[in-house]
């Protein structure tokens, strides 16, 4: 029995359970056969020792991070130039045990959960293994800030990147719909900026003269709009650009165009409007929006003790999602953002992923979805408001009546409904036992079935009606304290429904 730090390696083959279902033994044997003719010459070339081969996985051993970074990429790449098969790569370093020619330990452990995350056709890794390989060696990216199962805390995990891929930050991805996109070639002149441009420079070597030069000669904007593209960059260059507030796109240009392409292929395709219209009246006086996530305060009734919401690229509100770009974070001392990935900004300066920081009031946190707004309510029901509106609205005419809750009348606007717990710190003792049991969440504990009724007049005046006794609603404008509705109470456009954990805006109608 010895403990040497190694490098720990596990390679799986996507779609493996779906191709056996529909495989004849003898279709069984090739399938076998071929992973193992691409996948292992590969890993043992690369100094990798072979400790379990299952038939459809391998776990191997390398006494080299950068040995083992490469042999990871080298099977995503090469295995699928075949056309054969699609592997799956993870990895990370640690000590490990080698017992009776096995291995374990925490990082055998963390390398496994990772490839349990891992996308078909892409490599993944760890911290530990980022910290020990030659990083000017492999092209890589951060990708995740995982919550992985039998692991304390969150893990960061990063994605090698392959001569034929390159994956667009969201940011980029909006400003190629929205034609915001201003590409910046080494050589040539400097295109015109539209408003509120994205700016991805492309050609320039980091770090290199050029580059300052061009960058020198932009307009002011938030370094969370400028963008390098690169393939290979020393780790001395990638600190001092992405310290400054500014992200990279990992690729080559070959591979770069070919993504910039498939967006506005997808871009062109006719999907009618972006927009989700529920119910619009041509005589609307006013819009329901769905306008962001309300937090309430903890602690909560002796039963929550925090609690957090991720947040999707689309600007989806969820319990706990490993998609997620943010993390928001509720305690009895207040409320923190953790970017989850890179891009994320905070009143205009980018904030590393895996950061956490806390929110003031104000606070403007610029992500992929667009600019999401914190309102602070110290000393009352709520601890804030994350407030953006959402493409989600609902027009109320005169003399219509349209309820909100879980389950509201028709017609109504249905607030969420997250399901799960994974997202909750519990109190201690047995009333939150007894919640935890029961299946607590805090999207039922806080907003009823059928909770409020938006009403407008013959004269145009909006009413707020509350419809459930025991989950109260309110009324926020920025600069005023929350009032609650007890049981009717005007409302103006403007203005937010904060009801449960949802706020709701009232707009102006779209035309």
């Amino acid at each position: 029995m010895a403990t040497r730090t190694r490098t720990v390696l596990f390679t799986d083959m996507a779609n493996f359970t779906a191709s056996v279902s529909r495989a004849d033994r003898q279709g069984l044997r090739n399938l076998l056969a071929a992973h193992e003719k691409f996948v292992h010459p590969i890993l043992t070339r690369r100094g990798g020792r072979i400790v379990k081969n299952l038939g459809d996985a391998y776990m191997a051993l390398f006494d080299s991070a950068t040995d083992a970074a490469r042999a990871g990429l080298d099977v995503v790449e090469k295995v699928a130039a075949t056309g054969t098969l699609i592997i799956r790569v993870s990895c990370a370093t640690g000590d490990v045990e080698e017992i009776d020619g096995d291995a374990f330990g925490d990082a055998v452990n963390l390398a496994a959960r990772i490839n349990s995350k891992t996308p078909a056709g892409e490599f993944w890794f760890s911290e530990s293994t980022k910290i020990c390989m030659n990083q000017a060696e492999l092209p890589w990216e951060p990708v995740a800030n995982l919550n992985l199962k039998g692991l304390v805390g969150n893990s960061s995990c990063y994605r090698a990147v392959g001569r034929t891929r390159c994956w667009l930050p969201q940011s980029i991805v909006g400003a190629v719909k929205n034609n915001t996109l201003v590409r910046v070639s080494k050589g040539e002149p400097m295109p015109s900026l539209p408003p509120d441009p994205i700016v991805l420079l492309e050609g320039f070597r980091p770090g290199g003269p050029a580059l300052v030069t061009a960058v020198d000669s932009l307009p002011v904007l938030d370094p969370n709009r400028l963008f390098l593209n690169a393939y290979h960059i020393a780790p001395q260059d990638r600190h001092t650009w992405i310290e400054s507030g500014r992200g990279l796109v990992m690729g080559t240009p070959d591979a770069l165009e070919k993504a910039i392409t498939e967006v506005r292929a997808i871009q062109s395709k006719p999907t009618g409007s972006n927009t989700i219209i529920l119910d619009m009246g041509q005589n609307s006086e006013v819009d329901l929006v769905m306008a962001g996530l309300a937090l309430p305060a903890v602690p909560m009734a002796e039963v929550v003790a925090g609690y957090t919401y991720d947040l999707l690229p689309d600007g989806r509100w969820v319990n706990r999602s490993d998609q997620a770009v943010v993390r928001v974070d509720i305690s009895r001392e207040g409320v923190r953002m953790q970017p989850m990935q890179h891009g994320i900004g905070l009143n205009g300066k980018t904030v590393p992923a895996g950061t956490s920081l806390p929110l003031e009031h104000g606070a403007q946190m610029s992500t992929p979805g667009g600019v999401i707004t914190f309102y602070s309510l110290d000393n009352g029901p709520y601890a804030g408001l994350m407030v953006a509106d959402t493409p989600l609205r609902m027009g109320v005419g005169m003399g219509q009546v349209t309820e909100l809750g879980r389950e509201p009348n028709h017609p109504g606007m249905a607030l969420p409904d997250r399901r799960g717990q994974d997202n909750i710190r519990w109190c201690s003792g047995s009333r939150a036992a007894r919640a935890r049991q029961g299946g607590f969440t805090l999207d039922r504990a806080l907003a009823g079935r059928r909770q409020a009724a938006v009403e407008v007049g013959p004269q145009g005046t909006i009413m707020l009606r509350a419809l459930h006794e025991r989950c109260p609603t309110y009324i926020y404008a920025p600069g005023t304290p929350l009032r609650r509705v007890e049981p009717i109470a005007p409302v103006q456009l403007g203005e937010f429904v904060v009801t449960g954990t949802t706020v709701v805006a009232l707009r102006t109608p779209q035309d």
